[in-house]
């Protein structure tokens, strides 16, 4: 602890003795101080006090600091109000800023000394949406000698683009007679900042210089916008690159769904000596999370442990649990959320709560939950959806419309889209269809294109063509590209026998221009990725050799009772060409090419991009009983542990 006697070495009339002030870091110390100078009759000394509303403002301190401005009778001198106008503009109460200018411009009796401040009110009007008296700034600037200071031209930018006063913003641009590279930079950030991508690149391509900032600037607008590759066209014209724009680049590549690039990218930043910061660890946790490839998840946590970097901070520990969930290892998700046992965030809990969910473990995400409860973190609408996921994926209707309840009243949290979707899947997989149909009706909002299909899915089991019908096009007019939504549709009439009408629908969907996405599976064999689509792999020389061990493969589970389950074939079909489909969907594939490459006993991890369906499912838990293995599959909506002939599922999915 600093003593007042000790700290209160302050600089006074005539004395030289350097200020020990700027050593305290608490409020407790500045109290001392500050009582000591009263006592002392020091607070009577402008820059005393000066110095003391600076420090209280620098430590974040600002009501406290307002409280001794507000004490002084005459404060006639800018340098008792400029570190609070700065501090607050900065704060979560950046109004409070622009009233102290205002008291300050009252005060003061030489308007000169207002300059150093007028940054930081335009800084504060942008933020608070203080339109009228940034305006009123505004035309002062342009009758002083501030309008041609570049530091308040470019304040006066960056708040114009803040209240989305673009063309404001673009006018100070063009008219300002001090333009320099910051002025250039604030115009695209800002530009990028409100959406307006054409504009940001017209004032790029018109730059008559560039640097970091407009480059990377550049780089992560055109990535939110999915130009990745006008982002890395910029990026591969770069002489000079700093770690903002490597981890730029790295979370365009993983944005616009490019893991392997993203990887790669990281891979080359890592050999040109550059250490990741954690946003670089973050969005290469989340490619490898996409990927669903553990290998790479945990050399990025030795990389974590090696180099000394905290996998605490910065909700990394929450991208480490995301990350070892998504690739199939619940188990060290679950180690590393209880490592950071004294330092977990909302979001850690968040991505464990959502990882029992998609691994299908209901009860254990339940049972966090309300250990979360008894902790000082509050549940958050992510949490709740995580929850519902888990309700929806182990088939507990009750507990999911309860824990629905629980959001709003306990919580006074409004449910989103999402946490609609999730109960109106619940009741869908439960048969209820009038009861989702119902929470559809009474929703607050629009329902989405998930929500559709979930009814048109739900239609298709219960062969109601009406209903089914209608989501359908509902779903189509939301989602003109979505392929899944026609082909839904398609599978409803093919289930019914009404071929002319399954004909019709893909002479809409060829008219318009949607292309089916195929369903492919990924495994991870030795550092690299294998893909594999229906009948063929991708990147595999020969098939010859998956081909033979599929019969093999048929054959034996045929002697323990298996049956092709002909019914997932929705085409127009003799069941001999029925089973012969089935029996090349990518995942059995990817099986067969695994079992040809791996030891007895080393796990099956495969990545699918669609739904398994019925028959693959079966075919995976009899192949894990027959062979002894364990095979766990990721498909486009949770987790199946297939295991001596069961699946975790319990066959809800």
């Amino acid at each position: 602890m600093i003593s007042a006697s000790t700290c209160v070495s302050v600089s006074v009339p005539g004395n030289s003795r350097v200020t020990l002030l700027e050593k305290c870091r608490t409020l407790h110390q500045v109290r001392q101080i500050h009582s000591h100078m009263i006592k002392t009759n020091l607070i009577s000394h402008a820059l005393s006090v000066s110095k003391l509303i600076s420090v209280c403002s620098r430590t974040g301190e600002l009501d406290y600091a307002l409280s001794i401005l507000l004490r002084i009778q005459n404060p006639t001198s800018s340098i008792f109000f400029r570190p609070l106008i700065k501090g607050f503009s900065e704060s979560s109460s950046p109004f409070q800023a622009v009233m102290l200018y205002a008291h300050m411009i009252f005060c003061l009796e030489d308007l000169r000394e207002i300059d150093f401040s007028v940054p930081s009110v335009l800084r504060a009007c942008g933020r608070s949406s203080a339109f009228r008296e940034g305006n009123q700034i505004f035309c002062h600037i342009l009758k002083t000698h501030l309008w041609f200071d570049p530091f308040v031209t470019n304040s006066l930018i960056r708040m114009w683009l803040e209240l989305g006063e673009i063309e404001l913003a673009r006018s100070v641009f063009d008219r300002t007679p001090v333009r320099d590279l910051i002025s250039w930079n604030s115009l695209i950030t800002g530009y990028l900042r409100v959406g307006e991508i054409e504009l940001a690149r017209e004032m790029f391509e018109r730059m008559p210089e560039r640097d970091l900032v407009s480059c990377n600037a550049m780089i992560d607008g055109y990535a939110k916008q999915g130009m990745y590759k006008l982002a890395e066209d910029i990026f591969l014209t770069m002489k000079v690159k700093d770690l903002v724009t490597w981890t730029t680049i790295i979370s365009a590549h993983v944005l616009n769904q490019r893991p392997m690039k993203g990887l790669a990218l990281f891979r080359e930043m890592l050999s040109k000596g550059i250490r990741p910061d954690a946003p670089a660890i973050i969005s290469v946790l989340s490619a490898i999370a996409d990927l669903g490839f553990v290998e790479e998840g945990k050399w990025i946590h030795t990389y974590l442990s090696t180099n000394k970097i905290d996998r605490c901070s910065s909700f990394i520990g929450s991208a480490l649990i995301n990350m070892y969930s998504k690739c199939g290892q619940i188990e060290n998700a679950y180690h590393v959320f209880r490592s950071i046992s004294h330092q977990r965030n909302t979001g850690d809990w968040n991505s464990m709560i959502s990882g029992f969910s998609i691994h299908g473990l209901v009860h254990e995400a339940i049972k966090l939950f309300l250990e979360m409860e008894r902790t000082e973190l509050k549940p958050d609408d992510i949490t709740f959806l995580g929850l519902l996921s888990a309700c929806n994926h182990g088939g507990l209707m009750n507990e999911g419309l309860s824990y629905f309840e629980t959001m709003q009243v306990k919580y006074k949290i409004l449910p989103k889209i999402q946490h609609y979707g999730c109960i109106v899947d619940l009741l869908r997989r439960s048969g209820h269809l009038e009861e989702a149909l119902e929470i559809i009706h009474d929703m607050p909002m629009e329902p989405d294109v998930l929500i559709w299909k979930a009814i048109l899915s739900a239609s298709m089991k219960h062969n109601n063509i009406k209903i089914g019908q209608i989501a359908a096009l509902r779903a189509m007019d939301l989602a003109p590209d979505d392929s899944s939504c026609y082909v839904l549709l398609s599978n409803l009439y093919a289930k019914l026998g009404w071929w002319d009408d399954v004909a019709r629908v893909r002479t809409l969907m060829k008219k318009r221009g949607v292309r089916k996405i195929p369903g492919c599976s990924s495994i991870f064999v030795d550092g690299k990725v294998h893909e594999f689509l229906i009948g063929k792999a991708i990147d595999v020389e020969s098939n010859q050799n998956i081909l033979s061990i599929m019969e093999e493969m048929v054959s034996k589970l045929k002697m323990e009772g298996y049956e092709p389950d002909l019914n997932q074939v929705l085409l127009d079909l003799e069941d001999d060409e029925k089973g012969n489909h089935l029996a090349l969907h990518s995942e059995k594939m990817a099986v067969a090419f695994r079992l040809l490459n791996t030891s007895h006993g080393i796990p099956i991890h495969i990545v699918k991009n669609l739904r398994i369906c019925c028959d693959c499912h079966s075919f995976m838990k009899l192949v894990s009983k027959i062979y002894d293995r364990r095979i766990i599959i990721r498909d486009q909506n949770r987790f199946h542990h297939f295991e001596n002939g069961y699946c975790s599922c319990k066959d809800h999915w």
